[in-house]
């Protein structure tokens, strides 16, 4: 099915559980193929004196300041709810 001698296919769709028909089987093992020989290239490149990062660009917290503002009313709260009931909003029984 692919170059790679490795490659289970069947295991890998047990372990996504999906079921693959031959003909699936035998495209999908190709592109995994190709995946592979994409991260082989990867294995090749230098990278000493790379630090491992999770992000290519430094990362800073970008929260705004906790500030208290006032809310909505109860009453603006309430304008768009498709019903009410109390001065609540009123929605459907999900749990018995």
């Amino acid at each position: 099915m692919s170059n790679t001698p490795d490659l289970n296919i069947d295991r890998v769709a047990e372990l996504a559980r999906i079921a693959l028909t031959p003909e699936e089987k035998t495209a999908y093992a190709a592109q995994l193929g190709e995946v592979l020989k994409h991260v082989e290239q990867l294995k090749q490149v230098n990278v000493d004196g790379v630090e491992p990062t999770a992000h290519a660009f430094s990362v800073e917290n970008v929260w705004a300041d906790d500030v208290a503002q006032t809310g909505l009313s109860a009453e603006d709260a309430l304008r768009n709810a498709p019903a009410q009931r109390q001065g609540m909003i009123a929605v459907p029984k999900v749990v018995d």
